[in-house]
């Protein structure tokens, strides 16, 4: 059985100004912290491989994991954060305008195709939740460390856990009521002998932050 560490990146400048991100963010010195002690943990996971997000806050954080257990990095779209309105980047979360964005799109959510402007709905975050787990049960490596985003991470349990019967519906209550800590660990298990051949094995474990 193949193990899949997701670990979600350290603390950005986009999650301490809580601003809507794009992909430029950098890490933190919080996140640099962060970043340190989830590698010094993981020198006693039998990672072989490195897999991250190409949004600057995970490349850094996977070069500093990368470079604590010597293990090498393979970048992919596969695992960036879920695209936001381009109304949405640079804003506050609690920016009114940004808010009402936000009130939308929930309420549309589950509606087949929809999308407010130029994001990622229901439909095209399902579809590439499916593809990232397809590519991960296909690499020759038993032990893979996945750095990601906090949303996305949440895509990613909801289509492993549901499979292809994932609805939006289930899908949003899930994004509800799940939450990842920056650098917190996730791991999911895959076993190509069952029907769905993935399950979850561990949410959210931060124990390394103290």
């Amino acid at each position: 059985m193949k193990k899949v560490y997701f670990i979600r990146h350290g603390e950005s400048e986009g999650n301490a100004a809580n601003i809507r991100q794009d992909a430029t963010p950098r890490l933190t010195e919080k996140g640099i912290r962060q970043a340190e002690f989830v590698a010094k943990r993981c020198l006693s996971l039998p990672i072989e491989l490195i897999v991250s997000s190409t949004m600057k806050r995970a490349q850094e954080t996977a070069g500093i994991i990368s470079q604590r257990i010597n293990r090498p990095i393979e970048t992919s779209n596969l695992f960036i954060e879920r695209r936001v309105p381009s109304e949405q980047v640079g804003l506050r979360r609690d920016n009114p305008s940004s808010l009402e964005i936000d009130k939308i799109i929930e309420k549309k959510f589950t509606s087949p195709g929809f999308r407010y402007s130029d994001e990622e709905g229901f439909d095209d975050l399902n579809a590439r939740s499916q593809k990232a787990l397809s590519f991960l049960g296909g690499l020759p490596q038993e032990n893979i460390l996945v750095v990601t985003h906090g949303f996305f991470m949440n895509i990613i349990l909801a289509r492993a856990i549901f499979g292809e019967n994932l609805t939006g519906k289930e899908c949003a209550q899930f994004i509800k009521k799940c939450h990842m800590e920056n650098t917190g660990i996730t791991v999911l298990v895959f076993d190509e002998r069952k029907e769905n051949p993935w399950w979850l094995w561990i949410w959210n474990d931060h124990a390394h932050l103290g």
